[in-house]
Protein backbone atom coordinates (compact mmCIF):
# COMPACT_ATOMS: atom_id res chain seq x y z
CA UNK A 1 0.00 0.00 0.00
CA UNK A 2 1.28 3.48 -0.85
CA UNK A 3 2.38 5.75 1.95
CA UNK A 4 0.18 8.63 0.87
CA UNK A 5 -1.96 8.13 -2.23
CA UNK A 6 -4.69 10.61 -1.32
CA UNK A 7 -2.47 13.68 -1.50
CA UNK A 8 -3.88 17.20 -1.37
CA UNK A 9 -3.97 19.12 -4.65
CA UNK A 10 -1.58 21.63 -3.14
CA UNK A 11 0.59 21.67 -0.03
CA UNK A 12 -1.27 22.72 3.09
CA UNK A 13 0.26 24.48 6.10
CA UNK A 14 0.85 21.20 7.91
CA UNK A 15 2.81 19.87 4.96
CA UNK A 16 4.75 23.12 4.65
CA UNK A 17 5.79 22.97 8.30
CA UNK A 18 6.73 19.32 7.96
CA UNK A 19 8.92 20.10 4.95
CA UNK A 20 10.43 23.15 6.65
CA UNK A 21 11.67 21.07 9.55
CA UNK A 22 13.33 18.31 7.53
CA UNK A 23 16.87 19.80 7.50
CA UNK A 24 17.51 18.84 3.89
CA UNK A 25 20.40 21.27 3.38
CA UNK A 26 23.20 18.91 4.55
CA UNK A 27 21.99 16.26 2.10
CA UNK A 28 21.76 18.74 -0.75
CA UNK A 29 25.31 19.83 0.05
CA UNK A 30 26.53 16.22 -0.23
CA UNK A 31 24.59 15.77 -3.47
CA UNK A 32 26.56 18.58 -5.12
CA UNK A 33 29.37 16.04 -5.53
CA UNK A 34 27.25 14.74 -8.42
CA UNK A 35 27.35 18.01 -10.36
CA UNK A 36 30.24 16.73 -12.49
CA UNK A 37 28.41 13.53 -13.44
CA UNK A 38 26.75 14.08 -16.83
CA UNK A 39 23.59 12.28 -17.96
CA UNK A 40 22.77 10.59 -21.27
CA UNK A 41 19.91 13.04 -21.79
CA UNK A 42 21.95 16.10 -20.78
CA UNK A 43 22.26 17.91 -17.48
CA UNK A 44 23.93 16.21 -14.54
CA UNK A 45 23.21 13.77 -11.76
CA UNK A 46 22.80 16.48 -9.12
CA UNK A 47 19.81 17.92 -10.99
CA UNK A 48 18.36 14.41 -11.24
CA UNK A 49 18.48 14.02 -7.44
CA UNK A 50 16.60 17.29 -6.95
CA UNK A 51 14.12 16.35 -9.66
CA UNK A 52 13.44 13.00 -7.98
CA UNK A 53 12.76 14.76 -4.69
CA UNK A 54 10.40 17.17 -6.46
CA UNK A 55 8.45 14.28 -7.97
CA UNK A 56 8.00 12.74 -4.52
CA UNK A 57 6.73 16.03 -3.11
CA UNK A 58 4.43 16.39 -6.12
CA UNK A 59 2.92 13.02 -5.19
CA UNK A 60 2.45 14.10 -1.59
CA UNK A 61 5.36 12.25 0.02
CA UNK A 62 6.87 14.31 2.82
CA UNK A 63 8.49 11.51 4.80
CA UNK A 64 11.84 12.70 6.17
CA UNK A 65 13.88 9.58 5.38
CA UNK A 66 12.38 9.22 1.90
CA UNK A 67 13.05 12.81 0.82
CA UNK A 68 16.56 12.89 2.26
CA UNK A 69 17.42 9.61 0.55
CA UNK A 70 16.03 10.89 -2.74
CA UNK A 71 18.46 13.82 -2.68
CA UNK A 72 21.46 11.49 -2.43
CA UNK A 73 20.10 8.24 -3.91
CA UNK A 74 22.83 8.01 -6.59
CA UNK A 75 25.70 9.30 -4.46
CA UNK A 76 27.14 5.98 -3.29
CA UNK A 77 26.71 4.38 -6.72
CA UNK A 78 28.08 7.20 -8.85
CA UNK A 79 30.87 8.71 -6.74
CA UNK A 80 33.70 6.16 -6.52
CA UNK A 81 35.08 5.82 -3.01
CA UNK A 82 32.43 8.06 -1.48
CA UNK A 83 32.86 8.16 2.31
CA UNK A 84 29.51 7.12 3.80
CA UNK A 85 30.60 8.58 7.13
CA UNK A 86 29.77 11.97 5.62
CA UNK A 87 26.13 10.90 5.63
CA UNK A 88 26.22 9.43 9.11
CA UNK A 89 27.88 12.58 10.47
CA UNK A 90 24.72 14.54 9.65
CA UNK A 91 23.05 12.80 12.57
CA UNK A 92 19.35 12.43 13.28
CA UNK A 93 17.79 9.85 10.98
CA UNK A 94 20.94 9.60 8.81
CA UNK A 95 21.40 5.84 9.47
CA UNK A 96 17.88 5.18 8.14
CA UNK A 97 18.56 7.44 5.16
CA UNK A 98 21.75 5.54 4.35
CA UNK A 99 19.93 2.21 4.68
CA UNK A 100 17.36 3.36 2.13
CA UNK A 101 20.08 4.66 -0.20
CA UNK A 102 21.74 1.23 -0.05
CA UNK A 103 18.41 -0.41 -0.92
CA UNK A 104 18.28 1.45 -4.24
CA UNK A 105 22.02 1.28 -4.96
CA UNK A 106 23.13 -1.28 -7.55
CA UNK A 107 26.47 -2.93 -6.88
CA UNK A 108 28.77 -3.17 -9.95
CA UNK A 109 28.72 -6.96 -9.94
CA UNK A 110 24.91 -7.14 -9.96
CA UNK A 111 23.16 -7.15 -13.33
CA UNK A 112 20.40 -4.55 -13.77
CA UNK A 113 17.54 -7.09 -14.13
CA UNK A 114 18.63 -8.91 -10.96
CA UNK A 115 18.90 -5.60 -9.11
CA UNK A 116 15.39 -4.54 -10.11
CA UNK A 117 13.92 -7.96 -9.41
CA UNK A 118 15.37 -7.81 -5.91
CA UNK A 119 13.58 -4.50 -5.31
CA UNK A 120 10.33 -6.09 -6.53
CA UNK A 121 10.75 -9.12 -4.26
CA UNK A 122 12.48 -7.67 -1.22
CA UNK A 123 12.38 -3.86 -1.34
CA UNK A 124 10.70 -1.81 1.37
CA UNK A 125 7.77 0.43 0.49
CA UNK A 126 10.05 3.46 0.69
CA UNK A 127 12.59 1.87 -1.66
CA UNK A 128 9.85 1.05 -4.16
CA UNK A 129 8.33 4.53 -4.01
CA UNK A 130 11.78 6.10 -4.42
CA UNK A 131 12.51 3.83 -7.39
CA UNK A 132 9.24 4.89 -9.04
CA UNK A 133 10.03 8.60 -8.61
CA UNK A 134 13.54 7.98 -9.91
CA UNK A 135 12.15 6.22 -12.99
CA UNK A 136 9.58 8.95 -13.66
CA UNK A 137 12.43 11.47 -13.69
CA UNK A 138 14.45 9.23 -16.00
CA UNK A 139 11.51 8.63 -18.34
CA UNK A 140 10.88 12.37 -18.65
CA UNK A 141 14.58 12.88 -19.45
CA UNK A 142 14.27 10.12 -22.05
CA UNK A 143 12.38 12.63 -24.17
CA UNK A 144 15.73 14.32 -24.85
CA UNK A 145 17.52 11.10 -25.82
CA UNK A 146 17.94 10.50 -29.57
CA UNK A 147 19.19 6.90 -29.47
CA UNK A 148 16.14 4.81 -30.50
CA UNK A 149 17.59 1.48 -29.39
CA UNK A 150 18.33 2.89 -25.93
CA UNK A 151 14.80 4.31 -25.69
CA UNK A 152 13.28 0.95 -26.62
CA UNK A 153 15.40 -0.94 -24.08
CA UNK A 154 14.55 1.55 -21.36
CA UNK A 155 10.82 1.37 -22.11
CA UNK A 156 10.95 -2.44 -22.08
CA UNK A 157 12.77 -2.37 -18.74
CA UNK A 158 10.21 0.06 -17.32
CA UNK A 159 7.30 -2.11 -18.40
CA UNK A 160 8.79 -5.35 -17.13
CA UNK A 161 10.25 -4.23 -13.81
CA UNK A 162 8.96 -0.79 -12.79
CA UNK A 163 5.28 -1.16 -13.68
CA UNK A 164 4.82 -3.95 -11.09
CA UNK A 165 6.55 -1.86 -8.43
CA UNK A 166 4.42 1.20 -9.15
CA UNK A 167 1.22 -0.84 -9.31
CA UNK A 168 1.98 -2.13 -5.83
CA UNK A 169 2.83 1.16 -4.10
CA UNK A 170 1.21 4.08 -5.97
CA UNK A 171 -1.38 3.74 -8.72
CA UNK A 172 -1.01 7.39 -9.71
CA UNK A 173 2.71 6.91 -10.35
CA UNK A 174 1.84 3.77 -12.30
CA UNK A 175 -0.49 5.77 -14.54
CA UNK A 176 2.16 8.42 -15.20
CA UNK A 177 4.74 5.78 -16.06
CA UNK A 178 2.32 4.19 -18.53
CA UNK A 179 1.75 7.57 -20.16
CA UNK A 180 5.49 8.22 -20.41
CA UNK A 181 6.17 4.83 -22.00
CA UNK A 182 3.34 5.38 -24.49
CA UNK A 183 4.74 8.75 -25.59
CA UNK A 184 8.26 7.33 -25.99
CA UNK A 185 7.01 4.37 -28.02
CA UNK A 186 4.94 6.74 -30.15
CA UNK A 187 8.13 8.68 -30.89
CA UNK A 188 9.86 5.46 -31.97
CA UNK A 189 6.93 4.66 -34.26
CA UNK A 190 6.83 8.13 -35.78
CA UNK A 191 10.57 8.24 -36.45
CA UNK A 192 10.36 4.91 -38.29
CA UNK A 193 12.49 2.98 -35.83
CA UNK A 194 10.20 -0.05 -35.55
CA UNK A 195 9.80 -0.33 -39.32
CA UNK A 196 13.57 -0.15 -39.84
CA UNK A 197 14.03 -2.76 -37.10
CA UNK A 198 11.53 -5.11 -38.77
CA UNK A 199 13.25 -4.68 -42.14
CA UNK A 200 16.63 -5.39 -40.57
CA UNK A 201 15.31 -8.52 -38.83
CA UNK A 202 13.75 -9.76 -42.10
CA UNK A 203 17.03 -9.24 -43.96
CA UNK A 204 18.87 -11.18 -41.26
CA UNK A 205 16.44 -14.11 -41.61
CA UNK A 206 16.97 -14.16 -45.40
Amino acid sequence: MAMNVDKPMKMNNKGMLQLRDLSLAPYIQLATELIGKSRHAGGNMFRHQIDTMGILIDYGYLDSVLLKASVIHDLVEDVPGFDIQKILDIGGDAPEVLELVYEVTRKPEIKKPDYLKNIIDNGSDKAKILKCADRISNMISLGFVTDPAFIERYCDETEFFIFPIALEVDYNMYQELISLVITRRRYLEECGYFEKKRQSENQTKQ
